[in-house]
């Protein structure tokens, strides 16, 4: 994947500071004073090289004016916010594809924060175990509510607007099931889905029974402030005090069109823990960057931080490697196209789900920014073609 070096230039203003300059400069010293898992080191590595020389790329040369440039390719990591723009198109040109004709609803469920530490040393089967306790919640409400099979996309994060750890997940699914002889289509309320409480007593009892038994399989690493929860008597004090505590699921109202559901895939799917755009500054060793204060009628507040604290909380939402963030559940996974393809039947559409024109970069950035990158920025007439390749000068892993 290439991009443009200089954004000011193709008609698009540089944010005034970047997730990759605060690691350039504060980095090297973080990763000193810490002891930091390979997977934090990559990440941090890739995100400081990112469209630099250090990737290599290519030169590019105006055929009008004969003005040159040059294009440096991008790390890919899915935790650069550089790199999601890119992904989020790609991704939502599928997902426009498989929508259904019907409301949508949007339910978050949260995990307890008397969790989170103990998540953050086991995030890949505490995590999953997330994805599953969710995931079997919904598909026996709709089987016992609706009387039939639903679908939906989960997407995990795992951040608050401070960069704290919220662990939570984002559901969204179409409103209504199809019946288990595949019949029907069986339509849900209009404005209304499933319970929030009886929702969440079944997940909490869920999650529970899923945490409960990697205990017992010895499955669990106890390090630190978790220690202690090492000792059976000490976590099972900790699942009884969970069980009795009210767990979060939010639900809001419907999407009113396909175009809405469009627009919340696109703000939720790729996201990383902050954008470029919230970074206001970095001076004397601090970082201020912009938040929504969910308290204060969610306006916009600014934060500051020591920029070792910023690392740290952005170093928390690094996914273990392999760790699938976004997914399909019911009759929108990816080995159920047949049912999906009976939905749109008794919804009166053409069952074969629609081709995807392949696209390339520069037609998706035209769709995404409203920018044709291979306009020439100083005479805004000629096109930018390729000249030369530019070498990689320190290759990195990016995983």
């Amino acid at each position: 994947m290439l991009a443009v070096a200089d954004q000011a230039a193709a008609g698009r203003p540089r944010p005034r500071c970047e997730l990759a300059d605060i690691f350039r400069e504060y980095g090297e010293q973080y990763r000193r004073d810490h002891s930091l898992p390979v997977s934090h080191l990559k990440m941090m590595r890739a995100v400081e090289r990112c469209r630099t020389a250090a990737l290599g790329g290519h030169m590019q040369k105006c055929d009008s004016c004969g003005f040159e440039r040059p294009a440096y390719n991008s790390c890919r990591n899915r935790h650069c916010p550089k790199c999601q723009s890119l992904a989020k198109v790609h991704w939502l040109e599928k997902q426009k594809s498989e929508l259904l004709p019907v409301g949508y609803f949007h339910l978050v469920f949260t995990l307890p924060h008397e969790l989170n530490a103990l998540i953050l040393t086991n995030k890949k089967i505490l995590l999953g175990h997330l994805f599953k306790a969710v995931g079997e919640t919904i598909v026996d409400f709709g089987r016992t509510r609706l009387g039939g099979q639903i679908g939906f996309i989960t997407v995990l994060h795992t951040w608050d607007q401070t960069l704290l750890d919220h662990f939570h997940l984002h559901c969204l699914l179409p409103a209504g099931a199809l019946s288990f002889d595949q019949k029907r289509w069986t339509p849900a309320h209009k404005n209304f889905l499933f319970p929030v409480k009886a929702l969440s007593i079944v997940f909490r009892g869920k999650f529970l029974d899923l945490l409960k038994k990697v205990f017992a399989q010895n499955k669990l690493l106890f390090v630190g402030q978790t220690a202690f929860l090492a000792d059976c008597v000490a976590f099972n004090f900790l699942i009884n005090a969970l069980r009795k505590k009210p767990w979060i699921v939010y639900a809001k109202k419907p999407f009113g069109s396909p175009a809405h559901v469009l627009d919340y895939l696109g703000r939720y799917t790729h996201r990383v823990a902050l954008s470029n755009d919230r970074i206001a500054s970095t001076c004397n060793g601090d970082v201020t960057f912009s938040y929504r204060d969910r308290k204060n009628e969610n306006r916009k507040k600014t934060m500051t931080l020591d920029a070792h604290e910023f690392i740290r909380r952005f170093l928390l939402h690094v996914i273990p490697k392999g760790f699938v963030r976004v997914r399909h559940f019911g009759l929108l996974a990816n080995r159920s196209k047949s049912l999906l393809s009976k939905c749109r039947q008794l919804l009166d559409l053409n069952p074969a789900l629609p081709k995807l024109p392949k696209k390339s970069v520069h037609e998706l950035m035209l769709q995404l920014t409203g920018i044709d990158i291979t306009r020439c920025p100083l005479c805004q007439k000629g096109t930018l073609v390729f000249l030369a390749d530019l070498p990689v000068l320190a290759p990195w892993d990016s995983s």
